[in-house]
């Protein structure tokens, strides 16, 4: 396996302005992935993929490697990771020859993640015919979405005749910790999550996404309190 680590952040967050290098319990928010995938053993190369200099030159104070801009085209909000990451892996293997047998794609909007996610990850897709796997957490079995007038309307279809939560299919959320695929289906596919994607469950309190200024706010506390939530856990168990 020839794991190349790709951490996406672009500029333009509406929500939380410069989120990516934003100062989180001391070091910019893009730290804690960039040394998460540069103290993991399996990962062979680190790469920040950004449309900002700004970012980069962060990235690159941290020990990751920025060799290119993203283009402002696939940096807008509407833009999806999909042809960023495309662009990536070609820009690569055209001006260095580079090509690697997987991905690994680490958000730094997720610092709550565990080495123990990835290094869990690696081995479904050594140990299964995945070709993608992705970190999920447990939710309530019965789904909502609103309608445009308020309306709830139940999103998971599946009927069970019990308002007993034990009684439904668990239902699972993807947590955006942690994406690894390979290189090869990715490139046919043109999606991260391709045919055969597996899932690794992980712990609920490590699933926040920080998008606004209340996920940053209640991760910093997890993140300043995540010993001691290790251990009441344990003692609960």
């Amino acid at each position: 396996m020839k794991l190349l680590a790709v951490i996406p952040a672009r500029a333009g967050s509406t929500r939380l302005r410069n989120k990516n290098i934003r100062n989180f319990c001391g070091k910019p928010l893009i730290a804690y992935a960039i040394e998460q995938a540069k103290r993991h053993p399996r990962v062979d190369r680190v790469i920040v993929d950004t449309d900002s200099q700004a970012i980069a030159d962060v990235a690159i104070a941290y020990g990751a490697e920025a060799p290119f801009l993203r283009p402002a085209a696939l940096a807008t909000a509407t833009a999806g990771i999909n042809d960023a990451l495309l662009l990536l892996l070609q820009r690569l293997r055209e001006k260095e020859k580079y090509v690697s047998t997987h991905v690994l794609l680490l958000q730094a909007t997720s610092p709550l993640r565990s080495d123990e996610d990835i290094t869990e990850c690696i081995r479904v897709m050594e140990k299964t015919k995945a070709t993608t796997a992705i970190t999920v957490v447990s939710t309530h079995p019965q789904l909502h979405n609103l309608s445009p007038n308020g309306e709830i309307v139940l999103a998971n279809k599946r009927k069970v005749n019990s308002t007993n939560s034990q009684a439904w299919p668990q239902g699972y959320l993807q947590n955006g910790g942690v994406y690894i695929v390979k290189t090869s289906a990715f490139l046919l596919e043109k999606e991260i999550e391709t045919k055969h994607t597996y899932a690794v469950i992980s712990e609920k309190w490590r699933a926040v996404d920080i998008d606004t200024p209340e996920d940053f706010v209640v991760a910093e506390y997890l993140y300043t309190k995540k010993d001691a939530i290790k251990k009441d856990i344990t003692d609960f168990n």
